[in-house]
């Protein structure tokens, strides 16, 4: 399976945001990696800025190029404001879902967890981290998985109830998909125009 297993803090510096997660190398050093990134005052050209925030989107979500145009071009055949689609396919993910219901850390710690199949969904066991969740589908832990450690720390303290498109059931450790988010629910700091622009060209 494809994903990105590069510098990660390098990425993160690139966009001036934390990402991937909470990071101190990007507290430490908040300019552009390489030789020259603190004196850097680089204006972008406008395909620059249109490429930089498909980058980001990829970059957060997990995806691969390949990946991400096939969802693109399934926002598009799809009624509506194409860039609200696409994010909300990309939220859609399971390996996403299982990271906002806080049953892992992180997104990356997410699409292992689906990987190794510790997730099930609707009582099944579903070991594609890409795969589609449906509103009224229901989003859990395996009854094997339930000890494991990074599950119990990751749900330690996490805000529940900041999701309103989830909800959660502590004793079943599962989580509702209730919905597909809106657009100003979803708090990723994307500008899904400059993608759409990107693509159209």
């Amino acid at each position: 399976m494809a994903r990105y297993i590069g510098p990660k803090s390098r990425i993160s510096r690139r966009f001036g945001e934390a990402i991937f997660g909470p990071d101190k190398v990007l507290n430490k050093r908040n300019y552009a990696p390489g030789q020259h990134g603190v004196n850097r005052r680089k204006k972008n050209s406008e395909y620059g800025n249109q490429l930089a925030e498909k980058q980001k989107a990829k970059y957060t979500y997990g995806v691969l190029e390949r990946q991400f145009r096939l969802l693109f071009a399934a926002a598009q055949r799809s009624k509506g404001i194409t860039g609200e689609i696409l994010l909300q396919l990309l939220e859609s993910r399971l390996d996403n879902v299982v990271y906002r219901l806080g049953i892992c850390p992180t997104r990356a710690a997410a699409r292992q967890m689906v990987s190794h199949k510790h997730i099930v969904v609707d009582g099944k066991v579903v070991n594609i981290p890409s795969f589609q969740v449906k509103p009224g589908m229901i989003v859990g832990v395996r009854e094997k998985a339930k000890s494991l450690e990074v599950v119990l720390n990751s749900l330690d303290g996490f805000n529940h109830s900041k999701y309103n498109w989830l909800e959660w059931n502590e004793a079943e450790m599962a989580g509702k998909f209730l919905n597909v988010p809106a657009r100003e629910e979803i708090p990723e700091n994307i500008k899904e125009q400059f993608i759409v622009e990107l693509y159209s060209k």
